[in-house]
């Protein structure tokens, strides 16, 4: 059950988005009770107005992920839309598939990155960056001291069917939790960590020794704060955390459980169907999602481009901020 002031923080959000929709002449169409809207009436290679972009932002803040489709956009143009959000991610490093000249922006080629690397074939080591359930879930570069605070994601080739990819909706899955357990999450902080989701292979693993040369961690509150609309945000996911600081691993391990089963809740979720030109903006402080795991068998190709945009350090309830334990410095990439 909601609290009053969690519902009519909703209820005031959901205004200021339609208002700011109307005023940009700007269609904001939901798709999921919680989570997910889809944008209609905008071009994002003809660049967007003062108007539009105050009207696309209130939308992200409310429905945490939204989507264009039939968008005829390049690289030079998903920066430029980028940045009239927040200032792009430039990565150090970068997988053989992204363009050259445009640093910002990261290609995700699935068969052309995974395969071969590691000494492991595609198959292999997505069974082993997946080995349960819930592994997959995740927030973008989680286990650095600052995440990107929002992702754009271009698809610029996609199989006929399969590769959806899922998101949730960390504020409604807080809200969604009784009081003693939000009560008791509040004070919580927990540890995130690269790796943490790899089952490594037996004897000599070549990206066990890749982890350990390029470790990130950071000690995280569990419940952040949204710097933007004061949300309180179930700060979990499957692929990051490592452990809760001050419990017991038995006491971790099962609390962890309970709160991404929460959070992961299908009335929380949102599935999308990609198609070339189609962009999924979505706010990476508020959601965690999840890669499609379908599609590998099938032989078809899954191109898209994605660019981040810098963000804070989270605070926790009480105004702690997160601590960096190794690998991350706010700012610096």
């Amino acid at each position: 059950m909601t609290t009053d002031r969690t519902t009519h923080g909703a209820t005031d959000r959901a205004t200021r988005a339609d208002e700011a929709a109307r005023t940009a002449d700007v269609e904001v169409r939901p798709v999921a009770g919680h989570i997910g809207a889809e944008i209609l009436g905008v071009d994002l290679a003809a660049g967007l107005d003062a108007a539009q972009v105050a009207a696309v932002r209130a939308a992200v803040l409310r429905w945490k992920v939204v989507f264009f489709r039939n968008q005829r956009v390049d690289h030079a143009g998903h920066i430029a839309f980028a940045r009239k959000f927040g200032e792009p991610v430039v990565l150090p490093r970068r997988g053989k598939a992204s363009p050259a000249g445009f640093p910002e922006v990261e290609t995700t080629a699935d068969r052309l990155e995974l395969g071969g690397r590691f000494g492991m074939e595609h198959d292999e080591w997505l069974a082993r960056r997946r080995h349960t359930l819930l592994r997959g879930w995740h927030c973008d570069h989680g286990a650095r001291i600052d995440p990107p605070a929002a992702t754009i994601l271009r698809a610029e080739t996609v199989p006929p069917y399969g590769g959806d990819t899922t998101w949730a909706n960390l504020a409604a899955a807080y809200a969604g939790l009784s009081a003693p357990m939000r009560a008791f999450a509040d004070t919580l902080r927990a540890e995130h960590r690269l790796g943490v989701g790899y089952q490594p292979r037996p004897g000599d693993d070549a990206y066990v020794r890749h982890l350990l040369d390029h470790q990130t961690a950071t000690v995280h509150p569990l419940v952040r704060v949204h710097p933007e609309t004061g949300e309180r945000v179930l700060f979990v996911n499957g692929y990051y955390v490592e452990q809760i600081t001050g419990l017991s691993r038995p006491e971790s391990a099962a609390v962890l459980e309970l709160l991404l089963e929460q959070a992961t809740r299908p009335e929380y979720t949102v599935r999308f169907r990609w198609e070339p030109g189609s962009v999924a903006f979505w706010d990476n402080r508020a959601t965690i999602h999840l890669a499609p795991s379908d599609n590998a068998h099938l032989g078809h190709p899954r191109t898209m481009h994605r660019v981040m945009l810098a963000g804070d350090v989270p605070a926790g309830v009480d105004g702690t901020p997160s601590e960096a334990l190794t690998g991350s410095e706010p700012g610096r990439w």
